[in-house]
């Protein structure tokens, strides 16, 4: 997909769910931290935090109350009405969600304490311009190896045939020419294990792993060979790599 493309995709997503996977039925082994989790543990209540990337929202509006004040950022028409909404009926009046490209964010230099970003691009110039010294940036990412089992079995997909790693190697050197001082990096390779066929479906219609997945008729008969050869007593299995970043500036 190209940027144009990837826009259209997650405003179409954004109008139908966010991202709310949580009916989606799985488990997971081998996971080493929750995003989120990692990034109250660093917040001082007395912290204004930006969220790149924030989708629908939910992820924000579950810490705000870790935290001073917080903005969440999306490009998406169809992700920024998700999230407006979920603010509503939050009642919370310390989060606000506008729509910004994070190639320019558009906020006073050094206001935020922390800036997070999770599986969305973002600029590491942008980043070091609009936090303060001193500050936090965290951000996780979707590896060039995560799905990859699904990924050969399509004979396409996001990332399919890059080198696992390039795209972590690229931030960080971004962020320290851009004056991080301190960046390090963790990694993990989960076994995921979606229990039904209708959970990898969704999966897959509502995420660019295999892009445009559904519009043509063997997609559905690549999956059916897939489910038989990856069943196991656990579900359907296949992986999740990701990648870790925390940078001070």
């Amino acid at each position: 997909m190209n940027l144009l493309e990837y826009e259209r995709f997650y405003d179409k997503v954004g109008r139908l769910n966010g991202w709310d996977f949580s009916k989606v039925k799985s488990i997971s082994e081998g996971v080493k931290w929750d995003f989120y989790t990692e990034v109250t543990k660093r917040c001082k209540n007395t912290d204004v935090l930006l969220d790149i990337g924030t989708g629908g929202g939910e992820n924000i509006l579950k810490i705000a109350g870790s935290l001073l004040f917080l903005v969440g950022i999306d490009l998406s028409n169809g992700m920024m009405e998700t999230a407006l909404s979920n603010l509503r009926k939050s009642n919370l009046l310390n989060v606000r969600f506008c729509q910004m490209s994070s190639d320019d964010l558009q906020f006073p230099t050094g206001f935020f304490d922390v800036i997070s970003c999770c599986h969305a691009p973002f600029y590491s110039i942008e980043v070091a311009k609009v936090l303060r010294s001193g500050g936090l940036f965290l951000t996780q990412q979707v590896s060039e190896a995560d799905k990859l089992n699904v990924k050969e079995a399509f004979g396409r997909g996001q990332s399919f045939g890059e080198i696992d790693g390039a795209l972590k190697e690229k931030y960080i050197r971004e962020l320290i020419e851009v004056g991080f001082s301190d960046v390090k990096s963790f990694d993990y390779d989960a076994m995921d294990y979606y229990q039904r066929p209708e959970d990898l479906i969704f999966l897959l219609k509502h995420t660019p792993i295999i892009p445009n997945f559904g519009q043509e008729k063997k997609d559905f008969e690549i999956l059916n060979d897939f489910i038989k050869n990856n069943q196991t007593e656990k579900g359907i299995r296949t992986n999740s790599k990701r990648f870790l970043i925390i940078a001070k500036k």
